[in-house]
């Protein structure tokens, strides 16, 4: 096992491969390790030299793993996906992707799965069977995930599956029940913070992180990379409260989404004398009635189905921030 692979990652890998299944799918919110819990059970599978805490990290199967070249691997990600995490595309994929034919696909490709299950047939080529890891397994469409149903109906003898998800409700009922289910591990928030500080983080960036991101470890560290400021998120409900565009001028769409999306779910919990799970309470001003913040609850989720449509980004945030000033300045009677 990497040194640098977290503890909670470690513990779940090792109680994983002494188990024994064609199929795991791995299950819980983003941001708790999934895409790394998958490569380390694959690693493991096709390690030379495998021992009970995983692959050895040493050998010319781990290293083909490492430099994404293992003839006994598939990877099924979208391509944007596959292109963020330096895994190869097909021949005819990429050569699309070069001639400008298309846009890299945000989704499982129905191709991409024909190719996974032709693999699937062909004969190991190091002997030590064959893995496809799919990730994240709910972007497969109708199509991709019929496919993958009738390999998991009937799989051949040396290759395994690990299906990893994010949203594991939003898979197909048949291939859910076709795999062995693994919830992730919420890890301790002490080892969160101590696998953070080993990242680079600083203690208070580290704390502030873990709390926006409600806990979830590597979706905490990938806000802190991507330049939050712990005293601008502590600052973010009285700029919503003035609809200040000034506060969110470099962010997406979605970031401003979720961000709206946490601030309403920790007012409702302040008006139900629950524990606020991603600000600091003092940083709160609650007052705003239940069912104003309700109804912004509902229109935000409206807004997250829409977000990737082709809309201006700046006229869609400034409308996402004008919405929040109305909001939040409403108080009850």
């Amino acid at each position: 096992m990497n040194a640098d692979t977290p503890a909670w990652i470690a513990d779940q890998t090792r109680n994983l491969l002494a188990q024994r299944g064609h199929a795991w799918l791995l299950s819980g919110p983003a941001g708790l390790g999934q895409y790394a819990l998958a490569l380390g059970l694959v690693k493991a599978w096709l390690c030379e030299t495998p021992d009970s805490g995983g692959a050895c990290g040493q050998c010319g199967s781990c290293h083909a793993i490492e430099v994404r070249t293992h003839a006994d691997l598939c990877v099924l990600m979208p391509e944007t996906w596959m292109l963020e995490l330096g895994w190869p595309l097909s021949e005819k994929a990429q050569a699309d992707l070069d001639d400008k034919k298309r846009k890299p696909s945000k989704e499982i490709r129905i191709e991409a799965m024909r190719d996974a299950v032709d693999f699937s047939q062909r004969t190991s080529a190091r002997g030590r069977g064959k893995a496809v890891l799919v990730y994240p397994a709910e972007d497969m469409n109708a199509f991709t995930a019929n496919a993958l149903l009738k390999t998991l109906e009937e799989p051949p003898g040396d290759v395994r599956f690990v299906l990893a998800s994010e949203s594991a409700h939003q898979l197909l009922p048949t291939i859910r029940s076709r795999c062995l289910v693994h919830t992730m591990v919420w890890p301790e928030p002490a080892d969160s913070l101590a696998w953070l500080d080993a990242q680079g983080l600083d203690s208070e960036q580290a704390a502030v992180a873990l709390k926006a991101q409600g806990g979830r470890p590597q979706a905490a560290l990938h806000w802190a990379q991507s330049g939050q400021d712990p005293k601008h998120w502590a600052a973010l409900h009285q700029a919503m409260a003035r609809g200040d565009g000034q506060a969110v001028r470099d962010w997406t769409p979605q970031q401003v989404i979720s961000a709206q999306q946490q601030l309403c779910h920790d007012l409702l919990a302040l008006a139900v004398n629950a524990t606020p799970r991603f600000f600091s309470a003092k940083d709160l001003r609650p007052g705003v009635p239940l069912a104003v913040l309700s109804q912004w609850g509902v229109s935000l989720q409206a807004h997250r189905r829409t977000m990737d449509h082709p809309y201006n980004p700046g006229l869609f945030i400034e409308a996402l921030m004008a919405e929040a000033h109305t909001v939040l300045t409403q108080s009850a009677p």
